[in-house]
């Protein structure tokens, strides 16, 4: 029988030769951060486990709330950092050389194509841009597969995504995904998996891919996935070395021809002009053109969907030699250790300092309104993070629009949001 890449990877990590509506698969990687790990061990804990199921296989990545905001953020961490002392757990990362865990972990050579991972955040489905199967949980499911290294699933329907077409320049992957989420809605991929595909998606670097998998939880999707191909391989070597290790088995990582969709969306990219989400939700979308009178207080450049350092390479190039409109906050926000490390190493750290900008550590921070940036009533923002909820990066009276950096950086500048071809002529 055909099937796609995430039926052929829950068959390969369960004990059945058949898929059925639900699965209990083996997990190559279970994870959690500073807020929802903490629950998952209480859960443990109060459960009665006293065991693991691989040292190596479990990772708590402190990133929400560090450096700690407050005396509980702190109470959290430490909690974490006793567990993983008495159970030996390998992956623990405090605020010492910690990053964002969906660019974090990647970099580490933790998640590899192939996998099935699970991790107590709605964006792990990240992880799927490198062809794996990577399932946001609950944190009761997480502590269960702590302790046994399993988890259930519900088999999910498949929706592929052919995307063709040539994009136009300052068009990128957060266009293609903004575009998508307001065709389909936030839940026009309810519990089904998004597959991305077509010509368009194979020019992407890996980066982009990223950060079109982030958002799929933003459709209702369970996860998003890109079949591996050169492009992917040729990242993994270079992001992780020696850690990473090529297997012939990576190739068959694609799905059957005859396989079966719930669905097959064609978008076609060559008119798609950029992309803003307006409040409040990630579907409400407009091309970049239409909100040129929006005003801004803050712009806020990086997170988990666009803190890489390509994306900041394009901040980079619209800030340079340009300052930051009086009046607003511009937040520039790593990913992870060793992308601040490559901003400092390209001189992109200057940039962003000489144009007026706030560099923080790699965090989550004002993404969910949880510090370094968090927004005051009436204020409005605009930022390459993922969600625009009421409430979601401070005061529920508070506005959020969404973009990609290109348009983020040249919205800073001018104050208001604004097309990158205004600013750079």
């Amino acid at each position: 029988m055909p099937l796609t890449i995430i039926e052929k990877i829950l068959l390969s990590h369960s004990r059945t030769k058949v898929l059925g509506d639900f699965v209990n698969a083996d997990v190559d990687f279970c994870f959690g951060n500073d807020i929802t790990a903490p629950l998952a061990v209480k859960e443990f804990i109060k459960a009665g486990f006293n065991s693991v199921f691989d040292t190596k296989k479990i990772g708590f990545i402190c990133d929400h709330f560090l450096p700690a905001r407050d005396a509980k953020a702190a109470n959290n961490v430490e909690l974490l950092r006793s567990f993983a002392k008495k159970y030996k757990i390998k992956n623990f990362y405090d605020i010492h050389q910690c990053g964002v865990e969906h660019v974090f972990l990647i970099e580490r050579g933790l998640i590899q194509p192939g996998q099935l991972a699970i991790g107590a955040d709605s964006h792990t489905c990240t992880m799927g841009a490198l062809g794996a199967a990577s399932f946001g949980v609950g944190s009761t499911d997480l502590a269960a597969a702590i302790h046994q290294g399993k988890c259930w699933f519900k088999v999910p329907e498949i929706i592929k995504f052919v995307y063709k077409g040539k994009p136009k320049k300052w068009v990128s992957g957060k266009d293609f995904i903004l575009n998508t989420i307001g065709r389909i809605g936030v839940d026009g991929a309810m519990y089904s998996a998004m597959e991305f595909s077509g010509p368009a998606i194979r020019k992407l670097n890996m980066e982009a891919r990223f950060t079109m998998t982030n958002m799929a939880i933003e459709a209702g999707g369970k996860t998003g996935i890109i079949e591996p191909d050169d492009i992917t391989f040729s990242y993994l070597k270079s992001a992780q070395g020696s850690r990473f290790k090529f297997k012939k088995t990576m190739l068959q990582l694609k799905s059957d021809k005859g396989a079966k969709y719930k669905d097959t969306v064609d978008i076609n990219v060559a008119d798609l002009e950029p992309q803003v989400a307006c409040p409040h939700l990630p579907s409400n979308v407009k091309p970049v053109r239409s909100l040129n009178k929006v005003k801004l207080n803050q712009v806020v450049i990086g997170s988990c969907t666009n803190g890489r350092i390509s994306d900041l390479r394009i901040a980079a190039k619209v800030l340079k030699g340009r300052p930051v409109k009086k009046g607003v906050r511009a937040i520039i926000l790593p990913g992870s250790p060793s992308v601040y490390k490559q901003m400092e190493k390209e001189k992109l750290l200057k940039v962003f300092l000489d144009s007026g900008c706030i560099v923080t550590p790699p965090t989550c921070g004002p993404c969910l309104g949880g510090h370094s940036g968090v927004l005051a009533k009436g204020e409005v923002a605009l930022a390459t993070t993922n969600r625009n909820f009421i409430g979601r990066m401070g005061s529920p009276e508070s506005f959020v629009y969404l973009s990609s950096p290109a348009v983020a950086a040249a919205s800073a500048l001018s104050g208001r949001i604004t097309h990158p071809e205004e600013v750079c002529k």
